[in-house]
Formats: C-alpha cells, structure tokens, sequence
C-alpha cells in the first residue's frame, strides 16, 4: 500500500516543478477551502431557517470530527510528504502526523451531512466538489499523501453514517401526528428529513 501511496503522490503533487497557475490554485484551495465550506455552512444557516437545529449539529460533529482525526493523526505519526523530502511544502505546515486529513475528514463530513437532508442536498454536491478539490490541492502542494485524503473522507463517512443512523433511529422511536398538522411528523424538521 505504501508504495502505491507514494506512486500516486509522485503523480499529483508539484514536485519540484511545479506548473506555477496550478500551483496557485492549489495554493488557494489548500488554504482557503476549508473556509469556503465554513461560509456555506453559515449561509446556509442563514437561508434554511428549518435546518438550523440540524446545521448546529453539524457543525458540532465537524468540531467533533476535527478533534477525531487530529487524535489519529498524533497516535499514528505518519511523516508528511514534506518532511520525508519526498516535495517541498508549497504552503507553511507543521510535520506532526498527517493521517487523516483533518481537512479531508471535515469537509467531507460536512459535505455527507447536507447530502442527508432534502432541503440542502443542492448545497451538498458543490460542497462535495470542493473536499474533494481541496483534498487535491493538498496533495499538491504537498503537505498530504492520497491515502491521507481518504482516510479523511472514510472517517467524514463513518461519522456521517453514525448521523444518519440516529436520526433514523429517532425516526422510527418518534410518535407520528396527523389530523390537524396535516400529517406531519410531532418532532418537526430536526431528525426528520424535510
């Protein structure tokens, strides 16, 4: 697996020659992207009153997932791209461990959320997009190798997966109404897909 991983970083990453517009966007994405989703986030808090119960507990798992993989990344100590001289750092990075990706397993995480819920689905696939660009970038501009992106998109997924059984756990244990509220759910729009 090792040597694959180190293929396929040979393959994305800048190296020591780096396409300078490329490089510039991935600078960008590497360091703005998680920003980005940031501001969808409170956008969408913004715009989707209905969902704001539900995008305070999203944003609480990305806090929840961010604390998950930098607990991975200190006990495992992989070396990063950087420091085992494999590319140079194109951006300014600690060497502590970097599997998984913290940014990866964030915003991928944050990303599966909205794709959960009806009502921010179309906000979920561009936000998809973006982890993804962003994992990109990160490899790059060599702070990350590709497995560290996709144990960051594997954790996002297992956590996303853990919500999705909860709410439809809650779902299920949650008394229905009808009659006067035309059929809709007693508990509202915070575990129930609107």
């Amino acid at each position: 697996m090792n040597a694959l991983n180190f293929t396929a970083f040979q393959w994305i990453a800048a190296g020591t020659q780096p396409t300078l517009w490329v490089l510039g966007l991935a600078t960008a994405l590497a360091l703005w992207g998680s920003w980005l989703c940031g501001a969808v986030v409170v956008a969408a808090l913004w715009r989707h009153r209905a969902e704001r119960a539900y995008l305070c507990i999203v944003a609480a798992l990305a806090g929840a997932t961010s604390a998950i993989a930098h607990a991975i990344a200190l006990s495992l100590d992989m070396p990063r791209p950087f420091v085992l001289a494999l590319s140079p750092a194109y951006i300014e990075h600690g060497g502590r461990g970097s599997l998984p990706s913290t940014h990866a397993a964030v915003m991928f995480m944050v990303a599966l959320a909205f794709l959960l819920r009806p009502r921010l689905r179309a906000l979920g696939v561009p936000l998809l997009a973006l982890a993804a660009a962003t994992g990109w970038a990160r490899i790059y501009v060599g702070v990350h190798f590709p497995l560290d992106i996709i144990a960051g998109l594997l954790l996002a997924g297992v956590i996303a997966a853990a919500l999705a059984l909860v709410q439809w756990c809650v779902h299920l244990a949650l008394p229905r109404t009808g009659g006067a509220s035309g059929g809709k759910d007693a508990a509202g729009s915070l575990w129930r897909p609107s």
